[in-house]
């Protein structure tokens, strides 16, 4: 057995000489964020545990109830051993118990049961609630590994303790093995967010229990319906009996539940109650602030407490973990973690942790590389050893660097490398055409804009690395690349601002949430060049400008247009705070000379975006950079940009702040210098400066329109008075453009900048389409602004949209039926109509019930000619196209109407129940 097999027993022996006179956990509130939108979860953990182990008051997977709680609701469904920390995807929620009384039910309408916060208590490391069904008495703690449960029955009777497989996500394999009447042992494979996770358990109760019902004890199972595994388990017990169960949990098999359940080898609560609460207070002990107040005590003792509740260990306490490859390994040097919200926790959590958690640092880290080599790729949000491809870019790479540059070690610098260059060379989500072109557009991938820019920023981490490990070719490589946000910044609205077939996408709002954008908008997104600041002053015109439009951003009026966003909170202008691409902005005025202004702006967040109450958190939670945000900031430094080793300092918040570090050593960091602390005069200073060019911009190919129907006016545009070159053919005939021409038919332009040194800019290029008809249309019903596919004129143009519906080429209707009329401008026989609609189920996004076609000839009187009757599940969840084609007999039609009829309110089956389905149109043809 490997050496870090014995780590618990000696962290406990470690963690019991620590100083109780400084109780951190008094200050800390497990209820802050289970309200609003923070969607965490009061259950008991301790520090970065596999077990977290909290009441479900959700079962439905609603957005609000990602956490499995939300402070509104006033039923608990169970207790369950893993739950995720203010997500915004649902998921977890394995291994629920639930006790009753009585005759035993397996339905959870029965067995579940009201509660009131008036008899709830959390603290970390612990939980307690009465359930108002039968007057039990619940309370709950826990190890790194193991769920302790105490329950208390107050009157006679028999006892139930309920165990549901099917609780929450969907079940793909349950198996329950009766070892004796104390022992059970379990596996439960589901499927959610992570499409194929794994969950063993060994349950011991401390008294001998019967099995009392059962529903479906099969193993696999032919029909869907019957996936479903209950079983109740009794006893007789007397007024105020207690009865004790533990709960370890393994991600590799029932030997590693068996082992993992010797953290815990007593019946002693709370002695395991203690236990938490000492890891709790060693860990929160790593800073120290003072304050009179005692709610900022709480907001930030539950912040920090928020950023250790994740990443997660993941592996069994002999080192063996599930990998990437769902096979068994082992970890022999390092620890094996889970649960890494990259996009978000780049950002300010990891940052923090190189500044008090080097040693965690490099475990992700070395768990980042084995990802990459089981899974063939960097994690961008892991979870349970599944990459579910949440958010965008390869955010691994932004953690690496922070810890290369800051010096941190124990983990290999070169194979680091080689996964992040690895996995920035790859040719899916957009890369291919980021690498080729220098930037995303519309045509190319959804959410262009953001991933364009947030690519950027990682390359430039790659960079960083590479230039500690004196790699010259690829940091000049990775540097250009770094530089891509160019290509995208539009010169003359001062915005970053998506293309489409080689040109700015017209009409644009800046305010405007679209699928251009993560989770965002342009005002939201045009600040994102930590990389390259200065670049990014200059391009807005300097220094006076760049504040101008700083100061916009916040004193803009707050609401959004397009698509409603949820994560889109705590505005201040279009600054949003709940959502994690602003996080970084108001540390921007600190690099035009006004300090003043930052810190205006930061304690204006600390005062208003958080508080000591369940809805205290303006946002979701996101793995702690929620709370990240706010310890860092309220000590007066930000990591503006992770991978650099500065950090920007603005005003403390608290009167004494005081961080200790795994070496014994202390700091103040804004008195003492936290760069001091943190930066690496090798990777910093020593390394050989290598030069690199700057980019030429790309330029921007102008028409009114894709498609058109007899000419189309061409321009092409440049910024900073480049010279620019155009052609029909990418290989040659290349000539430099005066002036706007005009095309008569379809074609293919090609364009690339030269600036005055002699560098060129990459070719961009566009096509036009001259149209196979002159038919027009007049369309009654009204589509949802950022689903226009180019306006009316979009579904005869004879260009057909795809699966993926994001990149703009669809029109979409919400919660109405589409109708459209179309001129085909002369009386004609019709042998045959077809429009084309796309299913996304997961995106409330369903086929027409059917579709109806009308024929006229004077566009007054039309007569119903062919219905198609849609034949495609709604829970089919695959995203597919089909044609509802009509045979129609006109001899003299020359109006044609088209009615789909919308699926209606998506159904309670549905993440998105009671909500407005969409139609998706495209292509509409005659023949």
């Amino acid at each position: 057995m490997r050496k870090t097999a014995f780590l618990f027993i000696t962290a406990l022996l470690s963690v019991s000489s620590f100083s109780q006179k400084n109780n951190y956990t008094q200050h800390v509130n497990p209820f802050i964020g289970t309200g609003g939108h923070g969607h965490t979860f009061p259950g008991a953990t301790v520090p970065f545990g596999m077990v977290q182990l909290s009441p479900d008051t959700r079962i439905d997977g609603s957005w609000d109830g990602c956490g499995g709680y939300h402070y509104s609701d006033n039923v608990i469904y169970g207790f369950s051993h893993t739950h995720l920390n203010g997500v915004g995807v649902s998921d977890f929620g394995d291994i629920m118990l639930m006790p009753t009384m009585g005759e035993p039910s397996l339905d959870n309408k029965i067995y579940s049961s009201t509660f009131s916060h008036a008899n709830e208590k959390a603290k970390a490391g612990f939980y307690a609630v009465k359930l108002d069904k039968h007057n039990i008495g619940v309370r709950l703690t826990a190890s790194t590994r193991v769920g302790f449960h105490e329950y208390t029955f107050s009157k006679d009777g028999q006892a139930n303790i309920i165990l549901d497989l099917n609780h929450r996500d969907k079940l793909l394999q349950g198996e329950v093995k009766i070892i004796d009447s104390k022992t059970i042992e379990i596996l439960r494979r589901s499927e959610a967010w992570a499409r194929d996770q794994y969950v063993f358990a060994r349950i011991e109760f401390n008294v001998p229990m019967k099995v009392t019902n059962s529903k479906n004890s099969k193993l696999l199972w032919d029909n869907e319906a019957d996936k479903y595994l209950a079983l109740s388990f009794s006893k007789p017990v007397k007024k105020g009996e207690k009865i004790l169960v533990k709960v370890a949990l393994s991600p590799t098999s029932y030997e590693g539940a068996k082992l993992n359940m010797t953290e815990i080898r007593h019946w002693d609560f709370e002695k395991v109650r203690n236990n938490a609460e000492t890891l709790w207070n060693k860990e929160l002990s790593k800073i120290e602030v003072t304050s009179a107040d005692k709610d900022k005590l709480a907001i930030f003792y539950t912040a920090l407490y928020h950023t250790m509740m994740q990443p997660n260990i993941a592996e069994d306490l002999d080192g063996k973990y599930r990998g990437r490859d769902n096979k068994i390994h082992v970890a022999d040097t390092f620890d094996y973690y889970t649960v890494f919200s990259l996009w978000d926790t780049f950002r300010g959590a990891h940052p923090l942790y190189t500044l008090i958690d080097k040693k965690r640092t490099s475990d992700y880290i070395n768990t980042f590389i084995k990802q990459y080599e089981q899974g063939g790729r960097l994690p961008v949000w892991e979870l349970a050893s599944n990459e579910t491809d949440c958010m965008i870019g390869y955010h691994s790479v932004s953690v690496i660097a922070d810890a290369m540059v800051k010096g941190i070690k124990g983990f290999d610098y070169e194979k680091a490398f080689e996964a992040a260059k690895h996995s920035a060379m790859l040719d899916h989500l957009g890369l291919e055409v980021y690498k080729k072109s220098g930037f995303i557009s519309i045509d190319d991938e959804h959410e262009s804009v953001s991933k364009t820019l947030e690519y950027a920023y990682d390359d430039w981490c790659i960079a960083q690395m590479a230039r500690m490990l004196e790699k010259k070719e690829d940091y000049v490589y990775f540097m250009k690349r770094s530089q891509s946000w160019k290509n995208l910044f539009d010169w003359e609205t001062g915005f970053m601002r998506p293309k489409k077939n080689g040109g700015w996408d017209k009409p644009f709002d800046p305010r405007e949430v679209n699928n251009n954008f993560t989770e965002g908008n342009s005002w939201q997104y045009s600040f994102f060049v930590p990389q390259d600041i200065p670049g990014m002053i200059e391009a807005y015109g300097g220094k006076e400008k760049f504040e101008a439009k700083l100061d916009e951003m916040f004193t803009a009026p707050s609401a959004t247009t397009g698509r409603e966003q949820a994560d889109i909170t705590g505005l201040i202008g279009q600054y949003a705070h709940g959502n994690e691409p602003s996080h970084h902005m108001a540390y921007l005025y600190n690099y035009i000379g006004k300090p003043e202004k930052t810190k205006e702006k930061i304690h204006y967040i600390l005062n208003e975006f958080y508080k000591n109450t369940p809805d205290g958190l303006i946002g979701n939670e996101d793995c702690g950079q929620m709370s990240a945000w706010y310890v860092l900031s309220s000590m007066g430094i930000y990591n503006v940009t992770p991978g650099s080793g500065i950090w920007n300092e603005t005003v403390p918040f608290f009167d004494k702040v005081k961080m200790n570090f795994e070496d014994g050593t202390f700091k103040n960091p804004v008195k003492d210098g936290v760069n001091k602390i943190v930066s690496n005069d090798k990777g910093q200073e020593s390394t050989k400066s290598y030069r690199y060019d700057f980019i030429t911009p790309v330029p921007v190919i102008q028409s009114d329109s894709k498609a058109f129907k007899d000419k189309l006016k061409i321009s092409i545009e440049s910024n900073s008075g480049n010279k620019m070159y155009y052609s029909f053919s990418d290989k040659d005939g290349f000539k430099e453009y005066v002036q706007p021409f005009e095309i008569e038919k379809t074609a293919s332009v090609y364009a690339y900048c030269l600036h005055s040194s002699g560098q060129k800019s990459t070719v961009v290029s566009a096509t036009f389409y001259k149209k196979p008809n002159d038919y027009t249309i007049n369309i009654q019903s009204k589509y949802t602004p950022q689903y226009h596919a180019g306006g009316p004129e979009g579904l005869l143009d004879g260009i057909l949209g795809n699966e993926n519906w994001r990149k703009g080429d669809w029109q979409g209707y919400q919660g109405q039926d589409f109708e459209a009329t179309i001129d085909l401008k002369k009386e004609m026989k019709v042998s045959q109509l077809s429009a084309r609609f796309l299913q996304d189920t997961r995106a409330w996004i369903l086929m027409p019930t059917k579709v109806e076609y009308y024929v006229s000839n004077d566009n007054k009187n039309f007569q119903l000619s062919a219905t198609v009757t849609n034949t495609l599940d709604a829970k089919d969840y695959e995203t597919k196209i089909i044609a509802f084609d009509g045979k129609i007999n006109a001899n003299n039609a020359r109006y044609i109407r088209v009615k789909a009829y919308n699926f209606g309110k998506l159904p309670e089956w549905h993440q998105g129940a009671g909500y407005d389905a969409y139609i998706f149109v495209d292509e509409i043809t005659v023949r």
